[in-house]
């Protein structure tokens, strides 16, 4: 039985069918809407400005030394995560083999990007959907996946799209997506409800701290380049109690706050109690 994390005190219309893994079949293609004037699609989370951003960067999600390099360097320490996390909400008596754990859940990938972790979850066992704003993005990712042989669906809409087609899963992933987003409250409430009622959903994003300032900006971007400069803005980074707030109006808990933190020595991510900078956490009802 889970049960409520308790945070440390301190400051701080046509159906979309998602058998389509090739075509749009949902309304009005996501980015076709009208810009609101703060750059957003009317009615939608997206921010036109920021699936600009990555679209312009979609050739480089599978290069594990481009401009994504951080993410690939993650998705261990995010994979090993989630497993764990959906073994424990699940329990590990499901009918499940060893090498496929997530095996009889669905699985949806907000934000996917490339893809770079909706096949790690397939192959993981997990029915995985993607969906992203940018076309590119999702053309990347389909084109990957077939070259691999890994059976994902991949959509391009905003999960706004996705929930008025009644589709629910059991994981919901929002993995370094919510900071690039035009309203993480609205975002947030939206992936709940493309949830089942017992499903469990993660969200990993930045910290709102000076440390994450100086590491994940200056560093990141400045010093050691990992990133392109301007691919984060520090002022949307969210504190966790940020993420907890519109969650918990939606009717979830938090389950687990864990910190993610590099490892200069090895080169690695690993999961740490440091939660200053980048961070994930699991929510469920």
């Amino acid at each position: 039985m889970t049960t409520e994390y308790a945070f440390p005190r301190r400051a701080g219309g046509a159906k979309l069918s998602t058998a389509d893994a090739n075509g749009w079949s949902g309304g009005p293609r996501p980015g076709s809407g009208s810009p609101a004037g703060n750059g957003t699609v009317s009615g939608s989370t997206v921010d036109l400005e920021e699936v600009a951003k990555f679209s312009a960067m979609a050739e480089a999600w599978w290069d594990p030394r481009g401009s994504f390099r951080p993410l690939h360097r993650l998705n261990p320490v995010r994979i090993g995560y989630i497993r764990d996390m959906v073994e424990r909400h699940f329990g590990k008596n499901r009918e499940q083999s060893t090498n496929q754990p997530l095996a009889g859940l669905s699985a949806l990938d907000i934000g996917c990007g490339g893809g770079l972790l909706s096949e790690p979850l397939a192959r993981l066992g997990a029915a995985t959907t993607g969906i992203d704003a940018s076309d590119r993005n999702i053309a990347i990712a389909r084109t990957h996946a077939a070259q691999t042989g890994v059976k994902v669906t991949y959509l391009p809409c905003a999960a706004e799209d996705l929930v008025a087609t009644g589709h629910r899963y059991d994981i919901v992933l929002a993995m370094e997506v919510i900071e690039h987003v035009s309203d993480p409250a609205v975002f947030l409430r939206t992936a709940a409800e493309l949830m089942k009622p017992d499903g469990i959903m993660f969200v990993a994003t930045l910290n709102r701290t000076l440390k994450s300032y100086a590491f994940a900006i200056v560093g990141a971007e400045y010093v050691l380049r990992w990133l392109p400069r301007g691919t984060h803005d520090w002022n949307k980074f969210l504190r966790p109690s940020e993420i907890a707030r519109p969650l918990r109006q939606a009717g979830l808990s938090i389950r687990d706050l864990s910190g993610v933190a590099y490892q200069p020595i090895n080169d690695r991510w690993d999961r740490s109690r440091d939660t200053d900078v980048n961070y994930m956490l699991c929510a469920s009802r």
